[in-house]
């Protein structure tokens, strides 16, 4: 083998690898961004599990990757472990179709007459020209994509048949095959494929190359079968990597890909191994071609998920037995479902950031409400709780705005970046109501600690005021998480009313402090807590403006603000009316 076959199959591995990413990557574009979400929500139990990983992992050729997202949805508790068992070991099923789609030129090459139309070089030709045709003629992004696929494999092809070529001289060398030999040693063959797969990172391509290997005949049963169960184990590696840092069920996930692998290779070891010993098979020294090891390869992993997958619970506690709970608990849990790794599907991350959204909407409303009720029932451990729950929701609106802005970042459809703009427009304002709930809980523990209390009248016109609050809090609240425009629609009248209601009884404190009705010192906490009020319902106005100007594709507060205060409207008259009568003192 000379310098130049030595080039010739380091390009070929380069051109190999180079396709298998392009089309990997272009298979998933044309799936679509909800492949992931049709993965994870449709794995209730095992066998449906293994039935979508297989399919998944046949869509996007890369087990490694399928199972990388399932470590990110239980890591983010989107998915819990025993279901992660499942899509994990289909993945490891379905990475063997890369083999079957290698196995075409093997098939295909090599024939007469008019068989000689579907050659690897013409079936690789044609392929070529088809894909950079749906490329530049096509404005369609999903027919480029198509496109993609095709140029992406017909350079896998070309690829694999350079390989092929440049190792066909190895035929000869008795170095090489005595190499190839020592890997009929099952420990070493095994090691052989974990070391070259741990370093190129892709089963598939581990046993594509393989494949063209055998163009040499060098590659028997007894070499091809460790060196395939080596390449099962070595695939795991990637999925290791993606654990660093992941929760504990995270990492219990990851290990789960190199468990199955391991269990497999060890059960499947001792019977093949131990029946060849009693029986001694006469296939042992049969020599191995392109579809030959693409059908071991299959049988191999088809062996090791019909082996393992009634002993899913026993494998779930080992996990667990290995990978033990971390002590203590997380105060927001459900901020661990911005996980990083979705950012490479918008689909995903932006779910996830509705969901964390939506829960931070729902605490902030929460502590609103527990602090308005400490004015009336002061206690130090509730102004405590409310004082915890502000220091969550800071770090809440801190973890979203970084998260989102990493989405921007990404190819995001016009409605995707509809969703992630309502998103960052609002939890600014989430945590501002969060903000004066820190404050009137200040203000109520400041009454209690003085012994201050308010007049019957101030009493009672507080409570009509608390009660607006609430209803413009809650109508605010639920048309965000609901994506309800009618209900968003009611909270300008009612803000208008509360604006009102707010300068009406600033006037009627005024007039009790003048009639010695109420104190001086009464007097600025009736005031700053009014003030807190109003501004909890501007805020409670931004988020109801965000929901309606963005559904329509716009956002222009302002025009929207004119639009609706000029009364022209019919709805708004109405439910101002409604809410005037409601809200009079």
């Amino acid at each position: 083998m000379t310098i130049s076959d030595v080039i010739t199959l380091l390009g070929g591995i380069a051109l190999f690898l180079y396709g298998m990413s392009v089309m990997g990557d272009n298979l998933k574009k044309v799936a679509g961004s909800k492949l992931e979400v049709f993965l994870y929500r449709l794995s209730s139990t095992p066998i449906r599990g293994i039935l979508l990983g297989t399919g998944v992992t046949a869509v996007i050729q890369s087990s490694s990757a399928t199972s990388i997202m399932v470590v990110g949805f239980v890591n983010s508790g989107m998915m819990k472990v025993r279901q992660a068992i499942g899509v994990i070991m289909g993945s490891i099923l379905g990475t063997s179709i890369t083999g079957w789609i290698l196995a075409l030129g093997s098939i295909s090459g090599g024939q007469n007459g008019w068989l000689d139309l579907l050659s690897t070089a013409t079936l690789t030709g044609v392929i070529a020209v088809v894909g950079i045709l749906l490329r530049m003629i096509s404005h369609k992004a999903a027919t480029r994509h198509v496109g993609a696929i095709l140029m992406g494999f017909a350079v896998l092809m070309y690829g694999m048949s350079m390989m092929s070529g440049a190792v066909e001289p190895l035929r000869e060398s008795q170095v090489f095959v005595n190499v190839l030999t020592t890997f009929s040693n099952p420990l070493l063959g095994i090691l052989a494929g974990v070391l070259f797969t741990a370093v190129i990172q892709s089963a598939s391509a581990a046993v594509g190359i393989v494949q063209a290997l055998s163009v040499t005949g060098a590659i028997t049963f007894d070499v091809a079968l460790p060196v395939i169960m080596g390449i099962a184990i070595g695939a795991a590696v990637p999925v290791l990597i993606s654990a660093l840092g992941a929760s504990t069920n995270g990492v219990r996930t990851a290990l789960v890909y190199l468990l199955t692998d391991i269990l497999g290779v060890v059960m499947g070891s001792v019977l093949f191994y131990s029946a060849n010993a009693i029986f001694h098979f006469s296939f042992m020294q049969m020599v191995m071609t392109s579809v030959t090891i693409a059908a071991l390869n299959t049988a191999f992993r088809l062996f090791s998920v019909v082996l393992l997958t009634p002993f899913i619970p026993l494998m779930e506690r080992l996990v667990c037995i290995l990978v033990p709970d971390k002590p203590g608990s997380a105060d927001a849990q459900d901020m661990d479902l911005l996980e990083e790794r979705f950012l490479q599907h918008p689909a995903l991350s932006i779910e996830q950031s509705r969901l964390v959204t939506n829960s931070m909407a729902q605490k902030a409303r929460r502590n609103l409400m527990d602090a308005i009720a400490l004015r009336t029932n002061y206690s130090d451990k509730g102004y405590q709780a409310v004082v915890d729950m502000e220091d969550m929701i800071d770090r809440y609106e801190d973890k979203l705005g970084t998260y989102l802005m990493k989405i921007t970042n990404k190819a995001l459809s016009v409605e995707q970046s509809e969703d992630v703009s309502k998103y960052l427009h609002t939890i600014s304002d989430f945590e501002r109501i969060s903000d004066h709930a820190l404050n009137i809980a200040d203000l109520a523990q400041e009454l209690h600690e003085k012994n201050v209390d308010f007049s019957p009248t101030a009493r009672k016109e507080l409570g009509v005021m608390e009660s607006a609050v609430s209803e413009i809090l809650t109508l605010a609240i639920d048309a965000f998480v609901n994506s309800d425009e009618e209900l968003a629609a009611r909270v300008e009248p009612l803000e208008e009313i509360i604006d009102g209601l707010c300068d009406e009884l600033k006037l009627h404190h005024v007039d009790r402090l003048q009639a010695g009705l109420c104190t001086l010192s009464q007097g600025f906490v009736f005031n700053d807590l009014l003030t807190n009020y109003e501004r909890v319902a501007d805020h409670c106005s931004n988020i109801a403006v965000a929901l309606i100007e963005l559904d329509r594709d716009t956002f222009d507060t302002h025009e929207y603000l004119n639009s609706v205060r000029d009364m022209k409207s019919a709805s708004f008259a109405r439910y101002y009316d409604e809410y005037k009568t409601k809200y009079a003192v």
